[in-house]
């Protein structure tokens, strides 16, 4: 093959890929990178180059490398140069040991990665080798539940078809299955590894990206094309799942694959009081230089006017020509003098705290998490105070929010409640308390995980309630969920859908278990009995349909369609009769959307075989059609769906994680916006965005901005923005005349309240279009004025890009959470980055900067350790700066009286412990003990976060008061003592006034001072606390009397020059009185504002904190909180969510790889059935006589006489059925088992008429209309004549009048008998079929009995009956179904008697 050309290597490089498969010579030549994968920063060549450069951005750092250098010239300085180096070189490396720690533990992950092995096939046979080994154009091989090494492009499988399931929970957060398919040129391969050696396929694609939806490339093999989509490549990160094996061609390696590519670039993350440090020691800076500059010029003046005095006793050095000269070395000397202002032990102590409050995070009991095992992990230690500050969340949804796990919760089954676990009969205190779950040992093919705590739906089941078992066999067909069953008994389902997977397991367990299918039958064991469906079609759900269908052949020959959807949909699809059932069942539905779950309906129909065969061509034609084919079957399937039997609903639980909604809750009243970036479905991220409290029912409005293109988008956020703060588009708007300026960008933009409580909801689509340059402040200030934002159908990038743009104009700590690789992005562009550990694996928790197992923790870790953090961090602020700023400036005022010399106040030594010994440890306690409020009133009053949102503890208003006070205090320590000692004597008559003496009392009152002033600081004391506080002082007193004793000073003369000063000048009483009177005079300030401040400038958290201080003091009893029920506006609904499913992968066969070897062999047919019609066929079977089981639980005779009926007939010719909206005669008795719940009471009925039949038409009711109200009625026509008025379809309710008797009691769904006589001929006297609607609930089977016509009755309820024979109807029939089983006796043609197509069947009751 000939080599590519260098230019066109760089060309493809640059706009393409190009690879050949088995040549790594050839792949080589473009310089791919290798599979392996780097997210660790450093490397032992690097660390330290790296390391210091990163360290020495911040300026302190540079600033004192600068001082170091400055106090290596001897000409100026007047302190040792060891005094800088020591504390820079601790804070470096401390800084560069936590760094590398940190780096090493991402070089441990990533080896763990890479050297995970992997099968290559190499020189024909298939070899292990290390992930980071593969490279471009390798095949490798891939098993049953292994992660997929690299982007490949798949070549084969075990599956039929070349057909591969994936899970892709690492790369969006969807548990659910997925489906690829090889193209059909490579699966002929298989696993035959010649041929996988000899292909030497060329492969031509598009360049590394990061999107993980699309794939565009082209397969060039035996000179041929073949087009290479998305469907085709499987993802690095990706799980194969239900396959036994797959080979695949990588296409990308490393740092190419899509997953790394979303990964984003790590960012060295700084707080933003990191940022306000740089900018305060800027200004320190600025104003050390203004001060040396001032001192330099008096020392200037003061030699020119004095000077030349003192230069007998002071000579000028050798190098000092000049007073100029001498000022300059001055300005030096003071700047290295003046240093501390901003001493390095500042960064020693703000990592110590920082440090320590990492060690909190990690040692918190109460967010560990012991299902696994997992505590919360800081995985940085320099964001804590940060935490403290987060105005803006912005989470994931699936497996952050929720747990990805669907549980069947309740149900509703022809008009009963199932799956309310409280026993109303218990006493109060026993409410709401979880029953045992139900005992499902009855079934050998539950699942042991599934729980379920109704046990009158199990006795249900048990019982053989008919429409129980219909409703869990409607379950376990209508899906498209794919069985494996390896061991025999443990079934694995794999789902599109986890909703479907929690609907086929509850059918398992209560008794009706999908087994197994192929392409044209399903398996299910119904209670302990197997029975085979033929599958007749799927008709599968899509956004639109928001349903779907399955029509199977049952045993018995007859065809059912069942279908579940949204209620919305289904409601305007059932049969009229369903309006008494459905009225019940949305009465549930809305019990069930008021807590938060997803519903559904389920409802089903059975077809006419001649209907279903006509049916059946016009689908085959639409699915053939090359235009508007999808609207084409999206017709043909509602003519199918409709007159449905509803059967019940479903409710789901997305189940949420554990106390979400109450997290959400409690951030909002922290003032902390939560904004969910999901790329799910809308319908689904807004149904938990309201389960989760970020959305409530309460809301003024929600907004939905789905527009298409620039205009629609911005018409609608304007739109919104003007509901919500109409002035806001007026040009004398605050906001529009600041952005009218044009101010330089990035510019905060301020905010805005809305005149109400408001949501929004925005597409992925549309956000690309609102994320552009014109539209994007749009877009910012309508979401910020709201309380909560859905943003869903995003693709990673997106999701980082509205993270930036609420750092860039807002200007608020923001804060990402989520848990899968498609939220790294967001998690490294927000200011902080939380990853959870959960379903979805480990590539967002890698990421982060803290890891928690739940997202309820994230209220501990922001109103608990983010707030304490915060708060501590700006108490240490204030205090430091304060106590440098008094220690540092009594120089300036020695100053005056020394010449402006640059000599220091204290003695060296005092000088280098000062930060280091002395004050050291008690701002540390503070900074790592201290507490306002403990945890408990942290969380129970979460508006105390409010003041680190807008940084109130600690900005440049709180730096110039610190800086304000430290002058005061060194003014007032200068000159008490000087005024003190000034002129005084002791009691033998010796002056005191001695440098020496000076300098202890001063250096005395000063740390005395300080000491005081953090007791005041601190409000929380602890052992530690006062150990710190009252041992520092003390241990000076110790230092003191040591440094300064007579050895020490005798054998180094030299460095320790203060001999005997300690023991004379402590012994003063002038030295206590300036003590004290330092300490009063520095304090009184400080009392005084925090006394005045709450009366004059009161703010919310100081009446909150006096609240709490009160409580404490008188304390109540903790209120219990109830959950209170409340009527939802809107329903969850399961179609929402569903996607589209294997319909027309199952039906093609090509998912079918054999049946299990766990299924008996009798229960398989061993050809498929065909459909021939039902003509000849009888029906068979035994006479049955099912007994009516009332609500109360007693059984009896259809036979017996109903105390509440006029009268009970026992003579019987023929019956006459009521059942679902359809009235049949057959010529044996029959029952049925009612439901549960009573009925409605109704009025209204009928009386007989003699003569010819009347019709009485009502209009139908509202759905506020009770069904009392609604009566309605079927036309017949006496003896010979037609009846015209049965072809049409029913009311929902109807009265029937002819010439007969009216039957009473019908609602009391008793069986009672009647006696036809018909006219035309058939194999059985007396049958016949009437098409009318039961006045009692629909789905009900009755039996209507019949006497004579002289007893007409006008009680509610009633139905009349015919007496003549109905010819219309006979005339009319067509085959009907036969129903083996269900009500026997003697034999009767099937094509006797059957209603017309469209109308189906009357369902009957089948055997399970």
């Amino acid at each position: 093959m000939a080599v590519v050309p260098w230019s066109r290597r760089l060309r493809s490089d640059e706009r393409e890929r190009y690879l050949q498969a088995n040549n790594r010579e050839f792949n080589s030549l473009f310089g791919y990178p290798d599979n392996s994968v780097k997210t660790a920063k450093y490397s032992v060549l690097n660390f330290l180059p790296m390391n210091l450069f990163e360290q020495f951005q911040r300026l302190a750092n540079a600033y004192f490398l600068f001082l170091l250098l400055l106090q290596l010239i001897p000409q100026i300085s007047s302190l040792a140069w060891y005094t800088t180096v020591v504390p820079l070189m601790v804070v470096l490396s401390i800084t560069a040991v936590k760094d590398a720690i940190d780096d090493v533990k991402r070089h441990q992950n990533d080896n763990q990665v890479n050297n995970r092995s992997v099968l290559v096939l190499m020189n024909g046979r298939i070899v292990t080798d290390k992930w980071m080994n593969v490279q471009v154009g390798d095949i490798i091989k891939l098993e049953n539940n292994q992660i997929v090494t690299a982007d490949i492009l798949l070549l084969s499988s075990s599956e039929p078809y070349s057909l591969t399931y994936i899970e892709t929970a690492e790369l969006d957060g969807e548990t659910n299955l997925k489906v690829k398919q090889a193209i059909s040129v490579t699966s002929e391969m298989e696993d035959n590894l010649k041929l996988l050696s000899a292909f030497d396929g060329e492969v031509r694609c598009e360049s590394p990206n990061n999107k993980l939806d699309r794939f565009t490339g082209i397969l060039m093999y035996k000179g041929k094309n073949y087009i290479l989509n998305h469907d085709r490549l499987i993802l690095r990160g990706c799980v194969i799942r239900n396959t036994d094996w797959c080979y695949g061609l990588v296409i990308f390696t490393g740092p190419d694959t899509k997953v790394m590519q979303n990964s984003g670039k790590s960012t060295f993350k700084r707080t933003h009081i990191d940022h306000l440090m740089n900018v305060l020691v800027l200004w320190i800076f600025l104003f050390l230089g203004s001060m040396c500059f001032l001192l330099a010029v008096g020392h200037y003046i003061w030699e020119n006017n004095q000077g030349y005095y003192f230069q007998d006793y002071l000579p000028w050095k050798d190098y000092v020509s000049s007073s100029a000269f001498s000022a300059a070395l001055i300005f030096w000397s003071y700047f290295i003098i003046l240093n501390t202002m901003v001493p390095i032990s500042l960064y020693v102590s703000v990592e110590i705290i920082r440090l320590g409050n990492s060690f909190y995070i990690n040692w918190d009991q109460k967010m560990f998490y012991e299902p696994k095992n997992t505590p919360a992990q800081a995985r940085t230690t320099t964001l804590n105070e940060e935490l403290g500050q987060v105005k803006y969340v912005f989470s994931d949804k699936t497996g952050t929010l929720t747990q990805n796990i669907m549980i069947f919760n309740k149900c509703s089954i022809n008009g009963t409640f199932y799956g309310d676990v409280n026993d109303k009969s218990a006493p109060r205190s026993q409410m709401g308390h979880r029953k045992e779950p139900v005992d499902f040992s009855y079934n050998n093919l539950a699942d042991p995980k599934f729980s379920f705590y109704d046990k009158t739906l199990v006795e249900a089941v048990k019982k053989g309630d008919h429409w129980v078992h219909l409703f869990f066999l409607s379950l376990s067909l209508c899906h498209t969920v794919i069985s494996e069953e390896k061991v025999e008994g443990e079934l694995v389902y794999q789902a599109q859908s986890p909703d479907e997977g929690a609907l086929v397991t509850a059918a398992r367990n209560f008794g009706f278990v999908f087994r197994s299918r192929t392409s044209e039958t399903i398996m299910v064991v119904e209670m302990g009995k197997t029975r085979v469906y033929q599958l007749l079609a799927i008709l599968d759900f899509s956004n639109v349909r928001k349903r779907m269908s399955v029509i199977v052949r049952t045993p018995e020959n007859r065809i059912l369609l069942f279908c579940k959807g949204a209620d919305t949909i289904l409601c305007q699809l059932l049969h009229p009769s369903c309006r008494s059932l459905q009225d019940i069942t949305m009465d549930h539905l809305d019990d069930f959307a008021s807590d938060g779950l997803r519903t559904l309906m389920v409802a089903y129909r059975e077809l006419d075989s001649a209907f279903f065969q006509d049916w059946s061509k016009k689908h085959s034609e639409a699915c053939l059609s090359l235009e508007n084919r999808e609207n084409e079957i999206s017709t043909v399937c509602e003519e199918i769906e409709r007159d449905l039997m509803l059967l019940g609903a479903t409710a789901i639980e997305d189940k949420l994680q554990d106390g979400v909604p109450e997290t959400i809750l409690t951030l909002n009243k922290a003032k902390i916006k939560i904004w969910v970036l999901t790329g799910d479905k809308q319908e689904t991220a807004v149904n938990i965005a309201y389960a989760c409290n970020i959305f409530e029912d309460e809301m003024d409005e929600i907004f939905i901005v789905e527009g298409n293109n620039d205009e629609t988008v911005g018409r609608e956020l304007r739109s919104a923005r003007e509901k919500m703060k109409p002035d806001s588009l007026l040009e004398s708007d605050p906001v529009n005349s600041y952005l009218a300026t044009k101010p330089q960008p990035p510019f905060k933009i301020p905010e805005e309240v809305p005149s109400g409580s408001y949501g929004l909801i925005i597409t992925g689509y549309s956000l690309a279009h609102a994320l552009e340059g014109n539209l994007e402040l749009e877009l910012l200030r309508t979401a910020c004025m709201c309380k909560g934002v859905i943003c869903c159908r995003m693709t990673p990038l997106q999701k980082a890009q509205v993270v930036e743009l609420v750092k860039k104009y807002k200007r608020a700590v923001t804060l990402a959470i989520g848990d899968g690789a498609n939220d790294v992005s967001m998690i490294k562009v927000a200011h902080i980055g939380v990853g959870i550990s959960g379903q979805e694996g480990m590539q967002a928790m890698l990421s982060s900067d803290y890891a928690l197992s739940q997202f309820r923790y994230l209220q501990r870790l922001l109103l608990v350790h983010g707030r304490w953090s915060y708060n501590r961090m700006c108490k240490f602020l204030s205090y430091f700066f304060y106590k440098n700023f008094a220690f540092t400036l009594v120089h300036v005022w020695y100053a005056f009286y020394s010449g402006f010399s640059a000599q220091t106040v204290y003695d060296t030594w005092f000088i280098t412990f000062y930060n280091l010994v002395y004050t050291s440890l008690p701002v540390l306690g503070l900074s790592l003990f201290d507490q306002d409020v403990n945890e408990t009133w942290s969380l129970r009053f979460p508006e105390l976060y409010e003041p680190g949102q807008h940084n109130l503890y600690f900005n440049k208003k709180e730096f110039v008061k610190c800086l304000l006070h430290g002058i005061y205090s060194s003014f007032v320590l200068y000159f008490i003592p000087m005024g003190t000692v000034f002129n005084s004597e002791c009691k033998d008559g010796k002056e005191i006034s001695d440098y020496q003496s000076f300098s202890l009392i001063v250096q005395t009152s000063l740390l005395c001072v300080v000491t005081m002033q953090i007791t005041l600081e601190t409000t929380y004391w602890t052992m530690i606390s006062h150990v710190f506080t009252w041992g520092s002082l003390g241990f000076y007193f110790c230092i003191l009397f040591f440094l300064y004793s007579d050895g020490l000073c005798l054998l180094f003369p030299d460095v320790f020059q203060f001999l005997g000063v300690a023991r004379n000048t402590l012994n003063l009483p002038q030295m206590w009185l300036c003590v004290v009177l330092s300490i009063i005079l520095c304090m009184l300030p400080v009392v005084g504002y925090q006394f005045l401040k709450p009366l004059f400038w009161p703010v919310s958290v100081d009446q909150i904190i006096d609240r709490i201080h009160h409580c404490m003091r008188h304390p109540r009893p903790y209120p219990v909180r109830t959950k209170l029920k409340h009527t939802a506006s809107r329903r969850s609904a399961y179609a929402f969510s569903h996607k589209q499913g294997f319909g027309a992968l199952i039906t093609s066969g090509k998912t079918m790889k054999g049946l299990s070897p766990f299924i008996p062999s009798k229960a398989v047919p061993r050809t498929a059935r065909t459909y021939t019609g039902l003509g000849e066929q009888t029906l068979g079977g035994h006479e049955q006589n099912l007994v009516h089981q009332d609500p109360g639980g007693r059984s009896s005779d259809p036979t017996e006489t109903d105390p509440d009926l006029p009268g009970s007939v026992q003579e019987s010719q023929a019956e006459v059925w009521v059942v679902g909206g359809l009235l049949q005669g057959r010529g044996t008795e029959c029952g049925t088992q009612p439901r549960r719940s009573p009925a409605p009471p109704r009025r209204g009925g009928a009386q007989a008429a003699g003569g010819g039949a009347t019709a009485e038409a009502r209009p139908l009711p509202s759905r506020e209309s009770s069904a009392r109200d609604s009566p309605r009625s079927v036309q017949t026509e006496p003896r010979g004549g037609r009846a015209p008025a049965l072809a049409q379809r029913a009311e929902p309710r109807a009265v029937l009048r002819g010439g007969g008797r009216a039957i009473q009691g019908a609602s009391r769904r008793r069986c009672l008998r009647g006696r036809t006589t018909p006219r035309r001929e058939s194999s059985h006297p007396g049958r016949a079929i009437l098409r009318g609607v039961t006045p009692d609930p629909p789905n009900r089977l009755l039996k209507l009995s019949l006497r004579d016509a002289a007893s007409a009755d006008s009680r509610p309820g009633a139905i009349v009956v015919p007496t003549s024979p109905v010819t219309a109807l006979e005339e009319r029939a067509r085959p009907l179904s036969p129903r083996p089983g269900d009500c026997g006796g003697s034999p009767l043609r099937a094509g006797a008697f059957a209603p017309p197509a469209p109308w189906a069947p009357v369902p009957s009751l089948i055997p399970v």
